[in-house]
């Protein structure tokens, strides 16, 4: 087990892996722009070193800057939390270099399945079910125009190298392709330097789910089950739960042992989430994240298994010493994702938070990293914290999930607490039947 693990995020993420990592008696060392000084990782963390001014390619992108506070402390592995450099093959190469491990998958793992095109191949291969689309990328018009002829519209114009629905286009039509597809390529090529683009077919009213997988890189693996994530806005995911109540015990059982056969024969290791589009009783495999998730708090409230804690004893060397056996589901789980935006136009809303009073109770969570007093800087993600709730029952969970969102009192700046509390009236989401498009379809009628 490591000594020391230097934690190269910011926010409630890098509390959370702070918080593991003092229950494994493993010191910790945060690092922090001059924006995050008073942070309250910063504040907690054994050590932290400042890495740069506030724009994240000076600081928290900034590798040789995370390379060197691993120096001069001492820290012999790094946690990326998510986003930043959480899925950057060459991070990950370089630590490696410089003999600090990297908690996470290899780099050869995180190129394969951060190329759309490849890692659609890749899951093909080891078995796992795709949408229908393009063997690969697709290099003009009229080849395009061939390949979704052949589909049949509505098709989806997708970057190669995409995320978050950046370079993902919509063509309803013939008439549409062509814009379509010179738009994903510009912007693809704008948003992450790679125009490559591909071709899916557009399922009309799917869910998306997604499989949470935990692997040690000697062959062994094991799902955790399922989270539904289809409330969305603009491809990014609002509210999580575990398990989905789309599915049944038998569906989840089978494409969780898919999932993680796949990443047995893979060697993959750390956790992972394999990610579908689920439609009339069918899986369409979309993407891997080959990191930790936002939303992972949901299914540790189900299993009682720390993932993060999980995470750090795969990327020290120890094998898995859970079995699919071992892993069993209790109750439901829901997260909403706490944003400094106004819950109606979505502004961001930096600013000095005045006031806090978090919700307690039993089957109550906060991952947050604000207080009273601290000022969110506007340089990064508004994501302020995450409420999670657990009940033996859905509508157990949905009832605490009301009364705590009662009690979640954020002075000072605007959130979009008001939005769940909205939500919650909705009779579409308290009977768990919707769709991916089913919130942007909500907002849009709000307005």
């Amino acid at each position: 087990m490591f000594d020391k693990v230097l934690i190269a995020n910011r926010g409630e993420i890098a509390l959370r892996v702070l918080r593991a990592c003092r229950e494994l008696g493993i010191a910790t060392v945060a690092v922090h722009s001059t924006a995050d000084e008073n942070a309250m990782h910063v504040r907690l963390a054994d050590e932290s070193v400042c890495i740069g001014p506030p724009p994240s390619p000076h600081s928290y992108l900034n590798i040789p800057a995370i390379v060197s506070a691993c120096e001069i402390t001492g820290a012999e592995a790094v946690h990326p939390g998510y986003g930043f450099l959480s899925e950057n093959a060459r991070f990950a190469d370089i630590l490696h270099e410089h003999d600090i491990a990297f908690i996470g998958p290899s780099g050869d793992h995180i190129r394969i399945m951060g190329d759309k095109i490849q890692a659609k191949k890749t899951a093909m291969e080891l078995g796992i079910p795709v949408v229908p689309g393009s063997d690969g990328a697709v290099e003009t018009v009229e080849e395009a125009r061939t390949v979704a002829d052949d589909m049949g519209y509505p098709v989806l114009i997708k970057a190669s190298a995409g995320g978050g629905g950046r370079g993902m286009k919509l063509a309803e039509t013939a008439d549409d392709l062509e814009e379509a597809y010179t738009t994903a390529r510009t912007e693809s090529k704008a948003a992450f330097g790679d125009d490559a683009v591909y071709i899916e077919k557009y399922l009309g009213k799917p869910r998306h789910i997604e499989v949470q997988v935990l692997a040690d890189g000697k062959g062994h693996a094991v799902h955790l089950g399922e989270r539904d994530c289809s409330l969305q806005r603009r491809h990014q995911k609002v509210w999580e739960e575990a398990l989905s109540p789309a599915l049944n015990a038998d569906q989840r059982a089978k494409i969780g042992a898919t999932v993680a056969d796949a990443m047995a024969k893979l060697g993959y290791s750390g956790v992972g989430t394999v990610e579908f589009l689920y439609e009339n009783g069918e899986f369409y495999f979309i993407e891997m994240n080959t990191r930790l998730q936002v939303e992972h708090p949901v299914t540790e409230m189900i299993t009682g298994i720390d993932l993060v804690q999980e995470q750090i004893r795969v990327a020290s060397g120890l094998p898995l010493n859970i079995t699919q056996e071992d892993v069993s589901f209790s109750g439901h789980a829901i997260e909403c994702r706490i944003n400094a935006e106004h819950p109606e136009t979505f502004a961001p809303s930096p600013g000095r938070i005045e006031a806090v009073h978090v919700p307690g109770g039993l089957g109550v969570r906060i991952d947050s990293g604000i207080y009273a007093g601290y000022t969110i800087p506007p340089y990064y993600d508004s994501l302020i914290g995450k409420l999670i709730v657990f009940g033996k029952t859905r509508n157990e969970c949905l009832m605490r999930l009301r009364r705590a969102l009662g009690e979640y009192v954020i002075e000072g700046v605007s959130t979009t607490i008001p939005l769940f509390q909205r939500l919650l009236s909705e009779p579409a989401v308290m009977d768990g039947q919707y769709d991916i498009h089913w919130l942007e379809g909500y907002l849009a009628k709000s307005d």
